[in-house]
């Protein structure tokens, strides 16, 4: 079996990403458009507002691991949006 990966980098401020794209990052990095919904077998369900539609997205056993998967989700896409404005500088040397 063989695979391929593929993986790529810039180091320019704009990484080609969509304004749609975008958008959904930044909707998505709002707690606010975030939900949770307990379903008939007992887990919580977290689903988040897109286009005036409700989408599941995770599940978890406890209403705390759901609420902890709704903010990693928050954080991952906050991520995403500092990064598309180009590489974050660790260290400099003189």
């Amino acid at each position: 079996m063989t695979f391929y990966y593929r993986t790529t980098t810039t180091t320019s401020g704009n990484q080609q990403v969509s304004e749609e794209t975008k958008a959904f990052w930044q909707h998505a990095s709002d707690k606010k458009n975030w939900r949770i919904v307990q379903l008939p077998n007992g887990y919580f369900q977290t689903e988040l507002q897109w286009e005036d539609k409700w989408n599941d997205v995770t599940r978890r056993e406890t209403v705390e691991g759901a609420e902890a998967a709704i903010d990693t989700s928050v954080n991952h896409y906050k991520n995403k949006l500092e990064f598309i404005q180009g590489p974050k500088v660790v260290k400099t040397f003189e």
